[in-house]
């Protein structure tokens, strides 16, 4: 356990609630806060999980509170804000979790001024953006989950077919969490050789075609929903992940969602590329080899989210 180590997670639904979950059963801090607008909901999912780590090795003080309790957070988690519905545009979604972002952020980003911050609440991209406008905080301790979800996602289902290890799987998403992410394949490796030329040379996989990879890629969450009503289990996952390569410095490189800054000649938009990140959050923002068309796909997807922010007026 990290001595000491505080988070907080901002909403308790079954998101948050996942999140602190596997947090807490990771020992990565030493004391979690949930906090939610449904008091009772906040209260019963903090005892719950209290409950359960009092036979851990160690014991995590997991308590629900308000936003004052979060003051001085060492990371600070957001998984508040409604589910997209059916039928409903990614603006109209955008508009409504933005608004519920700009009703908190400026009190938590007061109290907790030199946290690292990690974004998953959706549209992602949208959410970390909006916090990277009115927080006041420094971009680099702004982490949005990004396509770090759709990465691991991807090399799991290369992996189920290649009958090889997804840490030996070497293929990222890039661009948007969304229906814009975009996998960059002339970067994709298994074990250092080829992603390509490695399937080529074993047919008896029987891989899915590029656009069979990436349709996969973006309905994936749409068919953990469709079984079972939502998803929770993976995001919860990745975050802690995140959060763990904070708190040890570990300087992953993570498909992240950042804001642009020139790269690829896109600006004041975040999207995910791979980023190195630490102790002091995201440390620096890499710009991989990719092809024109790779290049031009990438582009595609920074365009259609600056679209969205346009009409928020943030």
């Amino acid at each position: 356990m990290n001595k000491g180590v505080k988070i907080s997670v901002i909403g308790a639904g079954r998101v948050g609630s996942a999140v602190a979950h596997t947090i807490a059963v990771q020992s990565l801090a030493s004391k979690i806060v949930i906090v939610d607008i449904f008091k009772e909901k906040a209260q019963g999912e903090a005892l719950d999980i209290r409950q359960g780590t009092s036979v851990l090795e160690f014991a995590t003080e997991c308590v629900a509170g308000e936003y004052a309790d979060t003051a001085d957070s060492d990371i600070i988690i957001f998984t508040l804000g409604a589910a997209r519905k059916p039928g409903q545009s990614r603006l109209d979604l955008a508009k409504g979790n933005v608004t519920i972002i700009e009703s908190v952020i400026p009190q938590i980003a007061s109290l907790s001024p030199n946290a690292k911050y990690v974004i998953v609440s959706n549209p992602v991209d949208i959410v970390t953006y909006t916090i990277m406008k009115l927080s006041g905080i420094p971009e680099n301790q702004i982490i949005g989950t990004g396509c770090l979800l759709d990465t691991a996602r991807l090399r799991d289902e290369v992996s189920t077919y290649a009958g090889v290890s997804p840490k030996n799987i070497h293929m990222n998403v890039f661009g948007e969490h969304g229906a814009t992410a975009m996998i960059p394949w002339s970067l994709c490796s298994i074990y250092g050789e080829n992603f390509d030329k490695y399937i080529a040379a074993r047919p008896e996989l029987h891989m899915p075609s590029h656009e069979e990879l990436l349709s996969d890629v973006h309905g994936a969450g749409g068919r953990v929903i469709k079984l079972k009503g939502a998803t929770f289990y993976a995001v919860s996952i990745i975050t802690a992940y995140v959060c763990s390569c904070i708190l040890h410095d570990a300087k992953a490189v993570l498909p992240l969602s950042t804001m642009m800054h020139g790269q690829f000649g896109l600006e004041d938009v975040c999207l995910s590329l791979p980023c190195v990140l630490g102790a002091d959050g995201i440390e620096r923002v890499n710009q991989p080899a990719m092809n024109d068309e790779e290049i031009a796909e990438f582009v595609k997807s920074g365009n259609s989210l600056k679209e969205i922010t346009a009409g928020l007026n943030i």
